[in-house]
């Protein structure tokens, strides 16, 4: 999980006047089946094109301007300060929560953006990619979920490529139950610096959460290199999930992507 007024930016991506809060993160991913109260999925008339009409508390998957996931391109180089990670061996339970693959992380891991700390939550999988870098989508993409003492959201994004098996996707792949909404401790811990990139180089752009209520003022972090993944791996979680969860790329519209 490292980018007009660079200052100006920064400060409306991380204090933007609609800051998601730590109770809608915490929701964006929650136990759901397409019925009753339960009422978003990503098919059908449950799907992406209609979240917005099922429920008023949705209604910026609809008239956000500032929204995610997006094709990176037509990016602005910028001078970037890197990304500060003081990140510990933390995951500690896996679960398949209707919507996603999702590990859940103890507390105490970080990341520094301009200065500004914001703690891992909880990282999750989408297969396929939900941001593509210019218009190529990816077999699989985590979203790195961290939050600040305010609520505000940042999320690392990072993408997969079929290769080599990757040994802390192992971890989580040796204890996934098919049963929607159980709740598996990892046998072993699982460690968010590992599935890193070497390089850590990013583009940034002032976005959204991905999932009702789709929400804006999150600060995203794309990086650039991507990791492998074996096939089977990747078949894995997408099997587990069962179906693409993959919200589709949406306008630009104003904003400037920094790389």
């Amino acid at each position: 999980m490292k980018k007009l007024l660079l200052s100006l930016t920064a400060a409306a991506m991380l204090m933007g006047g609609c800051a998601a809060k730590h109770t809608e993160e915490m929701t964006a991913h929650p136990v759901h089946t397409a019925h009753a109260t339960h009422h978003w999925g990503y098919e059908g008339a449950y799907g992406p094109g209609h979240w917005g009409d099922l429920d008023e508390k949705f209604f910026m998957c609809k008239e956000g301007k500032n929204q995610s996931p997006v094709d990176i391109t037509g990016t602005r180089a910028v001078e970037k300060k890197h990304i500060g990670f003081r990140y510990f061996i933390g995951g500690d339970d896996v679960i398949y929560n209707g919507h996603a693959v999702q590990v859940n992380y103890r507390p105490g891991s970080t990341v520094s953006i301009d200065g500004h700390r914001f703690e891992l939550k909880q990282f999750h999988f989408h297969t396929p990619s939900e941001n593509t870098i210019d218009g190529k989508y990816f077999p699989m993409e985590a979203h790195f979920v961290h939050l600040d003492k305010n609520g505000n959201i940042a999320v690392l994004a990072l993408m997969f490529e079929e290769g080599a098996n990757n040994p802390e996707l192992d971890k989580i792949l040796q204890v996934l139950s098919k049963k929607e909404g159980e709740d598996r401790k990892l046998l072993r811990p699982a460690n968010a610096s590992a599935l890193m990139p070497m390089d850590v180089d990013y583009y940034r752009y002032n976005g959204s959460l991905t999932t009702p209520p789709c929400s804006e003022g999150v600060v995203w972090i794309v990086f650039k290199k991507t990791v492998s993944a074996s096939p089977a791996q990747i078949r894995a979680i997408r099997d587990e999930i069962g179906h693409p969860n993959n919200r589709p790329v949406q306008p630009i519209n104003a904003r400037v992507i920094l790389r």
